[in-house]
């Protein structure tokens, strides 16, 4: 990990010379200084292949094409070749219904079509307690928070906060604190674990349990109502979230806990971002703000439990998994209370101090392995949310709409929210092999101020870190799942608020945005509707 670092610096210090480029020359000047350098390293130094700094799966020929296909347009009389596709071919163009992220991929086979169709099954059924006569769905709980995968994952989208009821299914608080001592700082720094968990309560608030034990409480949430001025004297009104736990059923929260509310993210594209090559996303990379833009993009460093070695984190709110298996499995454990070869808990999420819960029976069958979700399953989900497509852009050459990309491009947005990738030639499937994709992020951290910060440290984020948000498909949230909420813990009420939340690095785009005209804030709103 420290060679990699140094080589990232060792980059950078040979374009101190260039402060003249651009932002995209400077980057592939990065990629360039960053190649030469590792061919000055030893033969026998190899760093971790989820850390490479180079891409070594494409030909000169093919560098030179994906240097030149994602270079940042200044365009915008038309739209760009490709844009329609923003998930590659396996785009879907499928009629626009509440079902636009519940499709597969275009282009998997037609038997990769079944495997998608019986992950489908499986990230829908509901898990039931043990014992149970049905087996195969045998191993809820003890406590959980949903049922299902797809209980969080409305139709496969964007979780909400409990608007007017007591429904928290598809949103829930996250609880850690942060590394104190010298050892657990140590384990910190070492990439062994991401923060600490409250010695009760575990990482996450269950509010739900199986029958014989209690729920471990209720997430809380009261709203302030925050006037924001824009530069045309519109006002719009923010909500700023307080969040506590409502009846505690075993005993006060430990002190030094952080509550961090997370809505579930959109399933959409995420076996591309998979493919997207360490060295693209490192090549954003920024953590000193040696460019002196004010962007200082750093990337989640996570050890992959599966291997053992360091790799990019880029799944989750704050990227704190590597893969798609592994971000999963957490899921299946931390939400529904069902462990898997990657996340062996029989009883979840339940601590060493919740004796009743640990004395609960567990849904594990012998003859299928030692967990509740054995290998088949694991697979079978793992290959269903690999392969959701990513729904083709809508309107994307209407003047208005070119008008906001335009707006997008130059009120700063594309230095977190950058806005294409080639995917790696060596991926495993080749459904998602080189594919030109337009997530809209850079999958690094990014300090995001004081008004976003939720307080908790997980791993290389700090509690004011978040990763950038995949902006495709966002504009048919309503249509898919009915709402409008935004951010980490959907306290936006619309595109326009979320916007205005930006802070931190963020800043300068934000105030753009504020200081702009009506008609230049509408515009880029329906850019973004047409992602």
């Amino acid at each position: 990990m420290r060679r990699i670092l140094n080589l990232m610096r060792r980059a950078r210090q040979a374009l101190a010379g260039l402060p003249s480029l651009p932002g995209p020359g400077r980057r592939l000047a990065w990629l360039g200084a960053a190649v030469l350098v590792a061919l000055a390293l030893p033969a026998t130094a190899q760093e971790p292949v989820g850390l490479s700094p180079v891409r070594k799966d494409l030909t000169p020929k093919d560098q030179r094409r994906v240097e030149s296909v994602t270079k940042p347009t200044a365009d915008f009389s038309k739209p760009e070749q490709f844009e329609l596709m923003q998930g590659g071919a396996g785009t879907s163009k499928r009629r626009v219904n509440a079902d636009s992220f519940s499709h597969s991929s275009a282009n998997i086979t037609f038997e990769e079509e079944g495997t998608f169709k019986l992950g489908n099954a499986i990230f829908r059924k509901n898990w039931v307690s043990s014992p149970s006569s049905t087996q195969a769905s045998d191993g809820l709980g003890p406590l959980f928070n949903a049922r299902a995968c797809q209980s969080c994952h409305l139709k496969d989208g964007r979780g909400h906060p409990p608007e007017n009821s007591l429904d928290a299914t598809s949103m829930f608080l996250r609880l850690a604190r942060e590394a104190e001592t010298a050892e657990e700082k140590a384990a910190v720094a070492d990439h062994r674990v991401l923060n600490f968990p409250d010695p009760t309560y575990g990482s996450q608030l269950q509010d739900l349990a199986v029958p014989g034990l209690a729920g471990e409480g209720r997430m809380q949430i009261t709203y302030q109502e925050q006037p924001v001025t824009l530069g045309d004297g519109t006002v719009v009104s923010l909500r700023k979230p307080t969040y506590a736990v409502a009846d505690p059923a075993y005993g006060p929260l430990d002190s030094r806990i952080t509550l961090s509310p997370r809505i579930a993210n959109p399933m959409i594209g995420l076996g591309l971002v998979e493919q997207i090559h360490p060295a693209d996303i490192l090549a954003h990379a920024d953590p000193d703000d040696s460019n002196g833009d004010g962007i200082s993009g750093k990337a989640a460093i996570v050890r992959d439990p599966a291997t053992g070695e360091l790799t990019l984190g880029r799944f989750g709110w704050k990227a704190q998994a590597a893969t798609i298996r592994q971000q999963s499995a957490d899921a299946l454990a931390g939400d529904i209370g069902v462990s898997s070869p990657e996340a062996p808990r029989n009883w979840g999420d339940c601590t060493e101090a919740q004796a009743e819960c640990r004395a609960m029976p567990t849904g594990v069958q012998p003859r299928l392995g030692d967990t509740e979700a054995p290998v088949p399953v694991m697979n079978l989900v793992t290959f269903y949310s690999q392969n959701l497509a990513v729904p083709a852009r809508r309107d994307l050459d209407k003047p208005d709409v070119l008008a906001g990309k335009k707006a997008f491009y130059e009120m700063g947005c594309v230095a977190c929210h950058a806005p294409k990738f080639v995917t790696r030639r060596d991926a495993p499937n080749k459904a998602q092999s080189f594919q030109l994709i337009w997530p809209y992020s850079d999958f690094l951290l990014h300090d995001m101020g004081e008004g976003l910060a939720d307080g908790q440290q997980v791993g290389d984020a700090s509690g004011s870190e978040w990763r950038t948000q995949p902006l495709w498909g966002i504009g048919l949230t309503q249509r898919v799942n009915g709402h409008t909420f935004f951010l980490h813990d959907g306290r936006a009420r619309n595109l326009t608020e979320a916007v205005l939340w930006h802070g931190g690095e963020a800043q300068g785009a934000r105030d753009r945005f504020a200081a702009a005209s009506a008609a230049e804030r509408q515009a880029l709103i329906k850019f973004l509707e047409s992602l």
